[in-house]
């Protein structure tokens, strides 16, 4: 039996069209393109693409209900597993994960994994949720900080197993970075909340305006609660420390994304919440954050966007896709550059960006090539807006206000395999233990710290 080589092609939204607005680009597969990208999966006994899934997904298993029109079984199987597909179908990087442990690699593209988990998640939204069973109640009460895939993750694992489940979170609408950090265009807001209402028909009590450590206090929740589980992500912008970073019109990836994304500032003046970008706009950095970043300044009216990036195209750490993506939308790159300092107007604002050229020595410690400055390469450009996509790290608010709790110099969380922190009955996952990575893995982490958790209070 002869296998087709490629995958079947996503529609997009055309280039020209979509940075005008902030509609998804990426379309999803029809029915009946599905069913045919599912027929190209080799059904391997070991299955070597589960091995590469953080939370341990069935893929043959749902890919053979997709092949055969089984549909409601293949939300079931996934379901198992992850109870946010149609987020993690959008926004997982399966071509680093289960997609690239696909026996097909060796002879053309892996099954687009991503893109079927994504259809049957939308098929799903269309019909409407089916709640799983539910375990017999139980009396033991659980707290989870923080209500990003970490924290979703383990309440969901959690109020299936019976459990009494309150998420509090810190801004006023849950999602976490789901809903902060990912702008509309790559994972509709309307997805998240309706993911998130699934989570809440599970028996989840979700609190907002929850900031623990000043709103209510750590010791507090432990009288209330059996055990806690900390997934408060990883919210702090890291900065490149160079003069400049203060002026008016240098935002973090952070603020730029919260604004546009969770306080509507492209819908300004309905909404009050104004975003500044001019006519140039420079991200500096080349992740999936930056890519957003980049995106997004055209949607909101820059006339030319920019990244700059230390390394070359090759080491960029965004998914292929995204950069491609952008490139589509006119974002120019600056590749083997890096900011040494941003220059301001006598009113503080960014005029400026004074940068030198690198080059590429011998590998560092992340296995790519150390990014070297060339002296005497420095240019200027002229700039209204700067954004600084390197990198977040935890926020010190809850880890400092914890006595006893082992934490690293970067501010992440201490804890063993099981997601056990130092501290008897708390637990911790995600971003916050890691630092800043995907969204599927922080919710293996969750998942993984769920089990502990059952195992500790039973």
């Amino acid at each position: 039996m002869s296998v087709r080589k490629t995958q079947y092609e996503m529609p997009k939204l055309d280039p020209k069209e979509r940075i005008k607005t902030f509609s998804e680009v990426a379309l999803g597969y029809d029915e009946e393109t599905a069913i045919k990208e599912a027929e190209r999966c080799l059904q391997c006994k070991d299955k070597p693409c589960v091995k590469g899934c953080p939370v341990g997904i069935d893929i043959p298993a749902f890919i053979k209900a997709i092949r055969e029109r089984r549909f409601e079984d293949a939300v079931k199987i996934i379901k198992e597993k992850n109870p946010i597909p149609a987020i993690t179908g959008r926004v997982c990087p399966q071509e680093k994960q289960c997609q690239c442990m696909c026996r097909l690699n060796k002879i053309g593209e892996p099954v687009a994994i991503g893109r079927l988990e994504r259809f049957v998640a939308d098929w799903e939204r269309r019909k409407g949720y089916k709640i799983p069973k539910i375990e017999k109640k139980k009396s033991k009460k659980v707290a989870v900080i923080g209500s990003g895939p970490a924290g979703i993750a383990v309440a969901s694992d959690l109020a299936l197993k019976g459990y009494d489940v309150t998420i509090f979170e810190a801004l006023h609408e849950p999602g976490g970075v789901l809903l902060y950090g990912i702008p509309e265009f790559r994972l509709p807001k309307e997805i998240v909340r309706q993911e998130i209402d699934y989570v809440k028909a599970l028996g989840v009590k979700i609190l907002c305006n929850v900031i623990v450590g000043k709103t209510i206090t750590f010791d507090e929740l432990r009288k209330e609660f059996d055990a806690i589980f900390i997934g408060a992500g990883a919210g702090l912008p890291r900065w490149l420390g160079i003069p400049g970073e203060e002026l008016n019109g240098v935002y973090s990836a952070n603020e730029f994304l919260t604004r546009v994304n969770l306080m509507r500032a492209y819908r300004f003046p309905e909404y009050d919440t104004p975003i500044r970008v001019g006519k140039r706009v420079v991200t500096v950095g080349a992740g999936n954050v930056a890519m957003d970043c980049a995106r997004t300044a055209l949607r909101v009216g820059a006339e030319e966007s920019f990244i700059i990036y230390r390394r070359s195209r090759k080491e960029c750490p965004a998914r292929e896709e995204e950069v491609e993506n952008a490139e589509e939308e006119g974002v120019r790159f600056m590749f083997l550059a890096n900011p040494v300092r941003f220059i301001g107007d006598e009113k503080g604002n960014v005029v400026g960006m004074e940068y030198i050229q690198m080059r590429l020595g011998e590998p560092d410690e992340s296995g790519r090539r150390r990014p070297i400055p060339i002296p005497n390469s420095n240019s200027v450009m002229q700039v209204d807006t700067v954004i600084i996509a390197i990198g977040q790290r935890p926020n010190p608010l809850i880890t400092s206000m914890i006595e006893g709790l082992e934490v690293r110099k970067d501010g992440t969380i201490v804890v063993d395999e099981k997601g056990r922190t130092s501290i008897d009955g708390v637990f911790a996952g995600g971003d916050i233990t890691t630092g800043a990575a995907t969204v599927i893995s922080a919710m293996g982490a969750g998942r993984r710290a769920a089990e502990a958790i059952e195992e500790y209070l039973s």
